[in-house]
């Protein structure tokens, strides 16, 4: 199935507090950094994967598109169900026409490792977004490959790659956490011979290297001093088609489970939650705060840790948050603000220098969300202070999300709980991470309309 993109008009929103508390029980989409590399890894086996629970937003979707014309079949056969036939780590060819990211930088930056250890021209660019965002981060490590990269200034998309089919293999050590880096330089590794290796100064998400395993790669972990990590991946591996089952995605969740605890009476759970150790850093600042958070019906799909999360309504407090637990919650900071906001005290969150390259800048996008909406918040270097209202949060501010899917959808669970109306600018690229999101908070309460 060939998907056809088409930029949404822009949907603006007024959210208002809930008429009674939220309720039901409720399963979000698919993760979406495991749906992304589900269909890469697939992409690059020999033989059919099946992915069941793939998360079939906007970003996932450019990635389907991007392998299919790089030479994998992918068809869709059911809701959340895919098949893959790969091309084997050999099997790719040179795309036809641009490749068109979306709104996506983990597609953008995992596909140059892939792009950049194949013998072949390719050319990504992206919407107004992404190709705002740099990529010389990937850029600079990958060109150790051989590979010749030609951007805009800056290392802004469009992006063209001269990929080199016998890259040597690389050692790395990043300058800063970040799981899209470290997978992007292992990905190039799989077509080098020898052994690749990245040092990471603190663990981040480690979804490349459990899946890598699960697709037959040989690759290593180690500890290294305080909290960091010595990944190394054997090149030229067989990866062999495996089936996978994708996990509810922790940050989706996270927009679920906030408003529960925010909206007062309220009780809420979400099932079938992936529940990697580094990726659940939010939940550990959530019961630092004394966040009613009760985990139920443990277990493991596809070599990732599932359970399900029951979040009620109650007095919170502030909480400092160290550096280190940013790589497992980077993607949930602008929620956990919004949470601090209606909480009694100060919270300062440490480390947030790689809010600065998301979707938007999100450390400056954040701040602007709660100032514009009566809350009292700082930045010093690299940290955000929230003074928190304890109790409903002023609101009554228009917010700009930039075209940021995590701004907007933390809004407008700040609307809710808000004593005045929030105005969102625009909803639309709610999609590109989770489709449905709108109707999915109606079904527990919420009463949002456009």
């Amino acid at each position: 199935m060939k998907t056809d993109h088409v930029q949404s008009s822009v949907r603006a929103l007024t959210v208002h507090a809930p008429r009674a508390p939220l309720s039901g029980s409720v399963q979000v989409p698919g993760d979406k950094s495991i749906s992304h590399r589900s269909l890469m890894f697939a992409a690059l086996a020999r033989g059919t994967t099946h992915i069941t629970g793939l998360l079939e937003g906007e970003d996932v979707l450019r990635t389907a598109d991007a392998m299919r014309a790089l030479g994998a079949d992918i068809t869709r056969t059911g809701a959340g169900n895919w098949t893959v036939r790969g091309c084997g780590l050999d099997g790719l060819h040179e795309p036809a026409d641009v490749l068109d990211m979306g709104n996506s930088g983990t597609a953008a930056r995992l596909l140059s490792g892939i792009l950049a250890s194949h013998g072949f021209t390719s050319v990504m660019t992206g919407d107004a977004s992404l190709r705002g965002r740099p990529m010389k981060r990937v850029m600079d490590p990958l060109a150790a490959t051989g590979a010749v990269f030609l951007s805009r200034q800056g290392g802004r998309l469009p992006l063209a790659i001269q990929g080199n089919a016998n890259p040597p293999p690389l050692s790395y050590r990043l300058p800063v956490a970040s799981a899209q880096v470290k997978s992007a330089v292992l990905l190039a590794g799989l077509n080098a011979q020898g052994e690749t290796r990245v040092e990471e100064p603190v663990a981040t998400r480690d979804h490349t290297e459990n899946m890598l395993r699960h697709f037959g790669a040989t690759v290593h972990v180690e500890p290294m001093g305080a909290g960091g990590r010595v990944i190394t991946v054997q090149g030229r591996p067989e990866l062999v088609a495996r089936d996978i089952v994708v996990p509810g995605d922790p940050s989706s969740a996270a927009f679920v489970l906030a408003a529960a605890l925010l909206v007062p009476g309220s009780a809420v759970s979400v099932r079938g939650v992936g529940l990697n150790p580094l990726r659940t850093g939010l939940f550990t600042s959530l019961k630092e705060m004394g966040a009613d958070l009760v985990i139920s019906n443990e277990r493991v799909e596809g070599g990732e840790p599932v359970g399900d999360i029951t979040a009620t309504a109650g007095a919170l407090h502030g909480v400092d948050v160290p550096a280190t637990r940013a790589p497992s919650m980077i993607d949930e900071y602008p929620i956990l603000a919004v949470v601090a906001a209606h909480a009694t005290g100060q919270s300062r969150f440490r480390g947030l220098e790689e809010l600065r390259v998301k979707e938007s800048d999100r450390l400056a996008a954040t701040v602007a969300l709660l100032e514009a909406n009566g809350v009292r918040v700082e930045v010093v270097g690299d940290d955000m202070i929230v003074h928190g209202t304890g109790g409903a949060i002023p609101g009554g501010g228009l917010v700009q999300t930039r075209m940021d899917h995590r701004l907007a959808m933390s809004a407008i669970v700040m609307g809710l709980a808000a004593q005045k109306p929030v105005s969102v600018d625009d909803t639309a690229f709610i999609d590109t991470s989770f489709p449905g999101f709108i109707t999915l908070m109606n079904s527990i309460g919420a009463g949002l309309a456009a």
